[in-house]
């Protein structure tokens, strides 16, 4: 247990860390560029103009105040002892020969860090493979379970998709690791986050507002709204846009939710853009609730979510790979089977996958 001035110096660091972290430049996007024409991204209808940042059209509730985050802090550092956070959690890990002949495959990399492919086209969500969830090389949430390949073993990408931001989310190091290996790669972002990748070395970034439309290799990507929020320094609180993906072949869709809080957004996207073969859904990071619950959905809102899509299968994410948030890093898997089997959903369709572990069935059955 902590002694009062490590504590308290734990805390300071935190607040600060949350309110000023951030050194990479995330504000001042002017211009996107949507086939021939360019806009401001105050055009964009999520853009309120009085407040000059995007809204999600509930509002911006999560509007925490400085007691708010004080006591997130103090209770995060005075959180009763996790085993999980000692030992993480098993990883299957693998050659880059076995990820060369990674075909009509899905794997979960961890956190919210899945690769698909399917019909010749590579696919990587939100790449995180840094030791920290943070501005900083040496502290901020630590990666518990180490990656199960290294960026260096990747497979060929085509397209490599962000959902916002935040530091679990968007990764510098991972960006330019890839960029270095990879320069052909397309990067598809929110509005506001093309220029942040540009100087980070993407050579090929595309900005999109929600609902937008981009056709890569017969693949057509859609963002779409999600109830989060994005904040990358102290003075760029949704100043960028942030956004589920949806992936849609003529055989198949794959949908990406990111980082949410539960909403009706996703019966909309089921409505607008029909049903998905495969979902990543989050159902970690959610304690306390009272101060998680508009941006982070629990196991029991997962399975709501996945029943909003009409999703045929789905993947767990955004669990067991940083400790984020005050519940047991093992108890999201065990929540999410409870709610499965009390919502009469077969756990053979909503799995939880070990860190770098393949699903070849779920193509095979779709």
């Amino acid at each position: 247990m902590l002694n009062r001035r490590n504590f308290l110096i734990k805390t300071i660091i935190s607040l600060l860390y949350l309110s000023t972290a951030g050194f990479a430049r995330s504000s001042d996007r002017s211009l996107i560029q949507n086939k021939k024409n360019y806009y401001s991204l105050s055009d964009s209808p999520n853009f309120n103009k009085s407040t000059k940042r995007f809204q999600h059209p509930a509002g911006n509730l999560y509007d925490k105040s400085f007691g708010d985050l004080f006591d997130f802090f103090t209770d995060y550092f005075r959180r009763a002892d996790d085993e999980w956070e000692s030992i993480g959690f098993p990883v299957r890990k693998s050659s880059s020969n076995e990820l060369k002949s990674f075909h009509e495959n899905a794997v979960w990399v961890g956190h919210a860090s899945i690769m698909i492919n399917h019909s010749n086209l590579t696919i990587l969500t939100d790449p995180q493979f840094s030791d920290y969830a943070s501005p900083f090389s040496f502290m901020g949430p630590r990666r518990i379970t180490p990656v199960p390949f290294a960026i260096s073993d990747l497979p060929p990408l085509d397209v490599v998709i962000i959902s916002h931001n935040h530091y679990d989310h968007l990764d510098e190091y991972s960006v330019r690791q890839i960029s270095k290996y990879q320069p052909k790669v397309k990067f598809l972002v929110p509005l506001g986050l093309k220029k942040l990748l540009v100087e980070w070395g993407a050579k090929n970034v595309i900005e999109l507002d929600w609902w937008q439309s981009f056709k890569i290799n017969g693949a057509t990507f859609q963002p779409t709204p999600v109830q989060h929020w994005s904040k990358r320094s102290a003075f760029d609180r949704n100043k960028t846009l942030w956004a589920g993906w949806m992936t849609q072949w003529e055989d198949f869709s794959f949908y990406f939710a990111g980082d949410t809080g539960y909403s009706d957004d996703f019966k909309e996207v089921s409505k607008r853009l029909g049903s998905p073969d495969l979902a990543a859904i989050p159902i970690g990071a959610y304690e306390p609730r009272k101060f998680m619950r508009s941006s982070h959905i629990n196991p029991e809102e997962a399975v709501t979510v996945f029943k909003d899509l009409g999703a045929k299968y789905a993947i767990a994410i955004h669990w067991g790979t940083f400790k984020l948030t005050l519940e047991k890093m093992n108890e999201p898997p065990h929540r999410l089977d409870q709610a499965l089997e009390t919502a009469g959903v077969s756990g053979s369709r909503f799995k939880v996958l070990q860190h770098g572990e393949f699903w070849p069935e779920v193509f095979a059955n779709s």
